[in-house]
């Protein structure tokens, strides 16, 4: 039984979000993890935004704070987000990985230790290389991996990566992400 989505994404991932996470219904079982990169930019009014349009609460990540399911949770900017063994959140300032703090490669690793087949992990559009080895640790221990169909993706070079390296199971295009999840969940829950 799936127990969270965790998302990655970057350049184009304003857009790829509010494409996906509205669509979630209100009893969505599932905790859901972002990381966008934004840089040292704050998230709070695309937080708010989301928080508007979407049937599940969107809020930021906060340090030691419980997992709980119907929640979408962003990392904060210039933190690396990661989830702990006890199902809880910590906050690192440990040096940039993929040139980016937060990395989705850090979140994806954590949360595939803590959660292994219970996870499935998402990459959209970007510019980098972030979320591909830690897609591949996701479906390494189990869990589900879907890419947004690069040929379609704002930014191609995240999820191409993700593609070659993770070799996920689905490769979909992004109007049709969210209802591939909940497809998944209910086929399982």
């Amino acid at each position: 039984m799936y127990k969270a989505l965790v998302i990655g994404t970057s350049f184009g991932g304003l857009e790829a979000l509010k494409a996906i996470i509205p669509l979630f219904p209100k009893n969505f079982p599932l905790a859901v993890i972002v990381v966008l990169h934004i840089g040292e930019n704050q998230n709070d009014s695309f937080i708010r935004y989301l928080n508007d349009i979407s049937q599940l609460h969107v809020k930021e990540a906060e340090d030691k704070e419980q997992v709980s399911l119907g929640t979408v949770y962003f990392a904060p900017p210039n933190y690396h987000l990661q989830v702990e063994g006890d199902e809880s959140f910590s906050l690192s300032t440990d040096p940039k990985v993929n040139h980016s703090r937060p990395s989705i490669d850090v979140l994806f690793e954590t949360a595939a230790w803590c959660y292994k087949q219970r996870l499935i992990g998402v990459v959209l559009s970007g510019l980098n290389q972030d979320g591909a080895y830690g897609l591949l640790q996701i479906n390494d221990l189990g869990g589900i991996c879907i890419v947004e169909d690069p040929e379609n993706a704002i930014a191609r070079i995240m999820p191409s990566a993700a593609h070659k390296i993770a070799k996920p199971q689905f490769i979909t295009p992004l109007h049709q992400i969210a209802e591939k999840i909940i497809k998944l969940v209910r086929s399982q829950n």
